[in-house]
This record gives C-alpha cells, structure tokens and sequence, in this order.
C-alpha cells in the first residue's frame, strides 16, 4: 500500500525520479539527494508505514537485512565506517513519515561528528550521482 502525496512512496511507484542501488518486491534502496556524504543511502520498505512504532516486525527485519548489504558495500567502497540513523516521530525530527533508515558513510578526518549531521553536501551533477549508485550496486552482496 502507498500513500498519494507521500514523496517515498511516489518514488516507490517510479512518480519521482531516485539513484536506485536496491529494489526486491518489498525494499527499495536509493542515494539520499542531499547527502551528509556522498554515498549516503535511504533503505526504505515499499509499503507505506510511518515509522518503525507501526511496521511489522518481518517487514523491519527485511529492511535491517538490506541495510547490512549496503553497510557492507559501503565499506568495500572504502567507507572507515558507517552511521545507521531512524528518526521516527516529530520529537525526533521525522520530517518524510515512511519509515526510513539513512546508511551514511563515515571517513577518517571527514569533518563530521553527530552534531554536524545536519551539515550536507551535494553531487556536482546526476551523472556523479549516477556513478555512485553503480558503485553501490557491484558492491552489494
């Protein structure tokens, strides 16, 4: 089930256009258009929950198994490590309500701690975008 004015579930339905780098019948993964860092990823299920307090828990337990496999291409990718975030309600500053878990990668002296998450970057073009979806892809397990 998708929501109409939803925006995840419009790229679920191919509405809006997104960097895939993972889709089976129930997930979808895609490159977040504003990045903490290049290669930042939203795993999401294609049905349409909130947030993780009305997801069933074989649907979530799904989306942690491709959120693993995109950790783990991350870091063959050369990531040093990698940051798995949910915010899910609006105290916790949700501000797309489909659950979502952003799979940011992590470097070295890459000026980023928890306080500057909110600090983000940008693909110099859709090609560069492109490029990394790819990159992402081959190294999925």
């Amino acid at each position: 089930m998708q929501v109409d004015n939803c925006i995840f579930c419009k790229i679920v339905k191919g509405e809006i256009k997104s960097q895939k780098v993972y889709e089976d019948q129930e997930i979808m993964a895609f490159l977040d258009i504003n990045p903490v860092n290049k290669g930042h990823v939203l795993v999401i299920p294609k049905d349409h929950y909130e947030n993780i307090f009305d997801v069933p828990k074989e649907k979530l337990g799904k989306v942690i198994e491709v959120v693993q496999k995109v950790a783990i291409a991350l870091r063959k990718m050369g990531a040093d490590g990698v940051n798995i975030v949910s915010n899910n309600g609006k105290a916790a500053e949700q501000h797309i309500f489909h659950l979502h878990i952003h799979v940011i990668p992590r470097y070295f002296n890459d000026g980023k701690d928890i306080d500057s998450m909110s600090k983000r970057t940008k693909y110099n073009d859709e090609k560069e975008m492109s490029e990394y979806a790819e990159k992402i892809r081959l190294f999925l397990i």
